[in-house]
């Protein structure tokens, strides 16, 4: 029984941030907010949501002594990837605006929560935004995105070893897919399944006519292969800065935007790899606002999905320049225990809370109604 459970406000006010969960917390990297300075340069910003206990904590700045230690910590950035190999988080590419893009090598222990550079060897891809990263065993695929040298889209795929901390350039057969950006890319077996994203009619180069693929294209890692795929008939509106994940062995996307049809979605898709077939799927509760470039996350069975930016209600559908962006997080729930179905139960029939123990009255607060959240999000403990 999928079900949107949980819809907690008051958390970090991110965009195009990047996120991975580990165990039962999800690390949130960077992403930007409008009015605030992306001028000057700073350390990325870390936030650490508890999936327990439901709290938001911001990481405390990494004290740098000299001019080399500051160079171990990335600056504040959007459009980048953040993966997760072992108790490692690899956080690559992105943008600044005083930078521009990046092609710097991050980790971060997640242990100790240290930043360090890699030494890397290898064929490193080009600065850039807009791609995806996606890991399978020990390696991170790096596809797509818009590269700043070439001022263009990207449809390469390289990969880091990270036992050897070596990049290459995968020299893949078959037809690729599309040069995009803002696409998504994700693992399910041993093939990665890219779906939408921003691309050009005419080629890798921007020329404003700009088209939003809808087709799956599946890459084979143990055959490097662009696989050919059957024709599917019913399919999802093409979009970019949507969310993808796995969980089953079916993909799954939700929101993003499409410019050509000045819109943005707040839809589920489930794709079997199987049958090569979509369908559309609608959760019970009540889910997020349509929206784009936010961040989606699994643990266990919830997917946790929070910022992003959306039209300001005042401007309808709006622009890319009347938009507002979001501080709030959603848990959608692929197998919710008895316990969490009580709690929507006496919610949904207004049931007397007080004989309720404290902890369970708070949970309460935060799952998917209209009621206003009264306890603090931010929390100075884990």
């Amino acid at each position: 029984m999928l079900r949107w459970t949980v819809h907690l406000e008051g958390g970090p006010r991110r965009v195009n941030h990047a996120a991975v969960a580990v165990g039962h917390k999800v690390y949130s990297f960077g992403g930007y907010c409008s009015g605030e300075d992306y001028e000057t340069l700073r350390q990325i910003d870390v936030h650490v949501f508890n999936a327990v206990s439901l709290r938001w904590m911001k990481l405390p700045p990494v004290r740098t002594s000299g001019r080399e230690h500051a160079r171990e910590v990335p600056y504040m950035r959007y459009g980048h990837t953040a993966v997760l190999v072992d108790d490692v988080i690899y956080l690559w590419g992105g943008r600044n605006d005083t930078e521009g893009a990046c092609n710097v090598l991050y980790a971060f222990d997640v242990s100790n929560h240290r930043w360090f550079t890699p030494k890397v060897s290898g064929t490193i891809p080009g600065a850039r935004d807009g791609h995806s990263a996606c890991v399978l065993g020990k390696t991170m695929y790096i596809f797509g995105g818009y590269e700043q040298l070439a001022d263009c889209f990207s449809n390469d795929i390289h990969k880091l070893d990270t036992t050897t901390m070596a990049w290459s350039l995968v020299n893949a057969r078959g037809t690729p897919a599309r040069w995009r950006d803002f696409h998504s890319a994700t693992i399910i077996g041993t093939k990665m399944f890219v779906f939408g994203g921003r691309a050009d009619r005419f080629g890798p180069f921007h020329s404003n006519n700009e088209i939003y693929c809808n087709k799956i294209k599946v890459f084979d890692t143990d055959t490097c292969c662009w696989l050919d795929t059957p024709s599917t008939q019913l399919l999802p509106e093409g979009r970019r800065s949507h969310s993808a994940f796995a969980h089953n062995g079916e993909l799954y996307i939700f929101g993003g935007y499409n410019a050509r049809l000045d819109r943005h979605f707040n839809d589920l898709w489930k794709f079997n790899p199987d049958g090569f077939s979509w369908k559309k799927v609608d959760p019970k509760g009540k889910g997020p606002c349509p929206r784009r470039r936010q961040c989606c996350c699994m643990v266990g069975d919830k997917i946790i999905l929070f910022g992003g930016t959306s039209p300001c209600p005042e401007q309808g559908m709006g622009d890319e320049f009347n938009l507002m962006d979001h501080s709030d997080l959603y848990i959608l729930d692929f197998s919710p225990n008895l316990k969490t179905l009580c709690k929507i139960a006496v919610i949904q029939y207004s049931l007397d809370q007080s004989a309720l123990p404290h902890d369970i009255r708070w949970e309460l607060a935060a799952m998917t109604t209209n009621s206003n959240i009264s306890r603090p999000i931010f929390s100075s403990h884990g």
